[in-house]
């Protein structure tokens, strides 16, 4: 059977955050309403910077193993999660500003999730970064709860 590692773990958060990146530079494109498309650009930044930090993980990990408490159930969880919630998400038939705002609030979710569980698996310097990073993407929910309010 095929187990997780720590550094696929590292990389399906690289491809959240390429994800994020590539939705939010899309819909700034195709979304008239101002306030949106701002949002989108900065939130895209964001993102791009969150990629680095997990690309600085990547170097960290390649011998890591996590804790024997952590069983292959949970290593599967974690990687069927990632799969099906994360990177199975189609939003190129997304124009309306109202819908980018409810896919990127799910996206932002699910993100954040991933990250929470994630943190079992990094070591004690690397949980405060990603507090922060789980941080700022519940700022991007916020942010993005309170636009999709002014907007409905």
């Amino acid at each position: 059977m095929n187990i997780f590692k720590i550094s696929e773990m590292v990389e399906f958060a690289i491809q959240i955050e390429k994800n994020g990146e590539s939705f939010y530079r899309e819909s700034a494109k195709k979304i008239a309403h101002e306030k949106t498309k701002t949002l989108f650009i900065e939130l895209a930044n964001q993102e791009v910077e969150h990629k680095k930090i997990f690309e600085s993980f990547l170097k960290k990990v390649e011998n890591y193993n996590p804790p024997e408490a952590f069983n292959e159930d949970y290593f599967m969880y974690l990687r069927a999660y990632a799969d099906t919630k994360i990177f199975n998400k189609e939003f190129s038939g997304i124009n309306k500003p109202v819908e980018a705002l409810q896919f990127a609030i799910n996206m932002e979710k699910d993100s954040i999730l991933y990250y929470t569980e994630s943190k079992n698996f990094v070591w004690d310097d690397d949980k405060k970064i990603l507090d922060n990073i789980i941080a700022e993407e519940r700022k991007h929910f916020i942010r993005l709860s309170q636009l999709l309010k002014e907007q409905n």
